[in-house]
């Protein structure tokens, strides 16, 4: 999902990413066998992505965004956004401003996997988010996420034995 590295984790996620999951201002360079799948949050998302692959021109959303990434342009994937407000309102209750990259990606695997197993996904005992591959440490209510309502979804879903969680500490 979004920057998050496979090349020196490979003990901790594998050495095959299949699906990368990203919005503009998470975008990085992929393998050509890795599939893009654009999450559009917004409008100038979509023109972002067209511009990728043609003119290079948008570099700016509300942040900097990469003007040119690596990717195969035929493995592009667009999540259609009817997906992303179906699980904000279905199934985070609108709480909070929009979903998590990760959550709309477990409720995705939901509807296309026959089992959905997560590793190494969610708050540690301190309540916060940690990415495995920088020090950054973010409050589990920080930014734009309903990040305890998405925990609780999870575990929700975790004690029902809908998918396998695999936390790792």
């Amino acid at each position: 999902m979004n920057e998050g590295p496979t090349v020196g984790y490979e003990q901790d996620v594998g050495s095959k990413t299949t699906h990368r999951i990203i919005y503009p201002e998470s975008a990085v360079d992929m393998e050509d066998q890795t599939h893009l799948v654009l999450l559009p949050f917004k409008i100038l998302d979509l023109q972002w992505l067209i511009s990728v692959f043609t003119t290079k021109h948008i570099d700016q959303t509300y942040t900097y965004v990469r003007p040119s990434i690596k990717a195969d342009e035929s493995k592009v994937m667009i999540l259609h956004p009817a997906f992303i407000k179906y699980v904000y309102e279905s199934w985070l209750q609108s709480e909070g401003t929009y979903p998590s990259t990760g959550f709309i990606s477990i409720i995705l695997a939901l509807h296309i996997c026959d089992e959905v197993s997560v590793f190494g996904f969610g708050p540690t005992h301190d309540n916060a988010w940690h990415h495995y591959f920088d020090d950054s440490v973010v409050g589990s209510n920080d930014g734009p996420h309903a990040g305890d309502f998405e925990r609780s979804v999870i575990a929700e879903l975790h004690q029902k034995q809908i998918i396998m969680m695999y936390k790792g500490w």
